[in-house]
Order: C-alpha cells, then structure tokens, then sequence
C-alpha cells in the first residue's frame, strides 16, 4: 500500500462525511439545496477521479471516491425529484 492511498482516502472520507448531512437535510426537508449543474459537475468529476485512481492501484481512495461521487449524485437527483417552487 503506497502512503498516497492513505491520505487521499482520508481527504475522501472527511468529504464523504461533510456530504452525509447535506444528503440527510434534502431527504428532510424535501428539497434540493443545490443546482443541478452543480451536482451533475461534480459528480462526473468525481467518478473521473475514482476512476484514474483505480489505474493507479489505489483502491481504496477508489472506493472512497466512488462514495463521494454517488453522495453527489444523490444530491443531484434530489434537485430533480425536489424542485423548488
């Protein structure tokens, strides 16, 4: 295990954690706190960069990543379902 996959899946995990609120406030509240473009953006951004992990064999900041990812598309999609009126 190189020590890079160490730190890059801690930074991933405090991000994933600083994500579960915003995820558990839209659930709540029933709204989309943020632009759909601003999910969407990320989103890809984030599996992109799971994904060049991943051939890098550092698989577990892969895997955190991919959470992060998912986490964003949750929000992106509770935009959608939730729209602002």
């Amino acid at each position: 295990m190189m020590w890079q996959d160490i730190v890059l899946t801690i930074v991933n995990i405090t991000l994933a954690y600083a994500l579960i609120p915003q995820v558990y406030k839209g659930f709540k509240d029933k709204k989309g706190h943020i632009t759909f473009q601003t999910g969407l953006i990320t989103t890809i951004g984030m599996y992109a960069i799971a994904l060049t992990y991943f051939t890098l064999a550092l698989f577990f900041s892969t895997i955190i990543a991919t959470i992060v990812g998912t986490l964003w598309l949750i929000l992106s999609i509770q935009t959608i379902i939730y729209k602002k009126n």
